[in-house]
């Protein structure tokens, strides 16, 4: 298994009101299931999330990613847990504009302190795998929403994690280019890899093996697709 999660709550204090924004989750995750998160604004989706993703720890619970609790880690050694287990994809591509795509690509080793011979073979390979060799020298306004997409896709790939997390990959894309970009991520959970995304696109969710939607921070349904 791997993820497991039990009871987790995040709650938030705002003035006198409280906020429970994920109110008692009890998941789990095995290795190369392709999940989807859905709900409603408010519903806790994006909380979850950033949980998974070691962005943000609960309030109560426990979360255990590849058989480590990682719920009550300091900042450094979640800091270290991304870098290493999690490969993240944000609607907003989240590249640096002054860095080449291969240069956004390679990012993760550098944290990582991979060497630059084998941070370049890597982040090389990493596009290939999406399609992009040919714009590898290109800075992201010389590229495509599209191709922005990719080259985020490519640099979550570089480290070999665990999971993928892609927060609305194709909110910000047409929908010819959006089911490009799901094909992509076909491929790259074809492969073995476990995928989580999370989107309120119904068409986007139809892609995935398992919906789990979310109201009021609670799980409403957890539906596996007949493949």
């Amino acid at each position: 298994m791997l993820i497991k999660v039990c009871g987790v709550k995040k709650i938030y204090e705002v003035g006198i009101q409280t906020i429970n924004a994920v109110a008692g989750v009890d998941i789990e995750i095995d290795n190369n299931e392709y999940i989807a998160i859905m709900g409603p604004s408010g519903s806790g989706k994006s909380t979850f999330m950033n949980i998974l993703g070691c962005l943000d720890t609960p309030s109560d619970g426990t979360y255990y990613l590849n058989g480590q609790e990682v719920s009550n880690l300091s900042d450094d050694e979640l800091a270290r847990i991304r870098n290493k287990e999690i490969g993240f994809v944000f609607q907003t591509f989240n590249l640096l504009p002054r860095a080449t795509a291969l240069q956004n690509v390679e990012l993760p080793l550098i944290y990582s302190g991979t060497g630059a011979v084998e941070r370049r073979r890597r982040a090389e390979e990493a596009l290939a795998a999406v399609g992009l060799t040919d714009r590898a020298g290109h800075r992201p306004n010389e590229l495509s929403g599209g191709q922005k997409q990719r080259v985020a896709i490519a640099r979550a790939l570089v480290n070999h994690p665990s999971i993928i997390l892609a927060d609305e990959p194709t909110g910000n894309l047409d929908s010819r280019t959006g089911e490009e970009i799901m094909s992509i991520f076909q491929e790259i959970h074809d492969a073995g890899n476990t995928i989580v995304i999370v989107t309120h696109e119904e068409y986007i969710a139809e892609h995935t093996g398992r919906i789990i939607k979310l109201l009021d921070g609670k799980i409403e349904s957890d539906k596996r697709l007949a493949t």
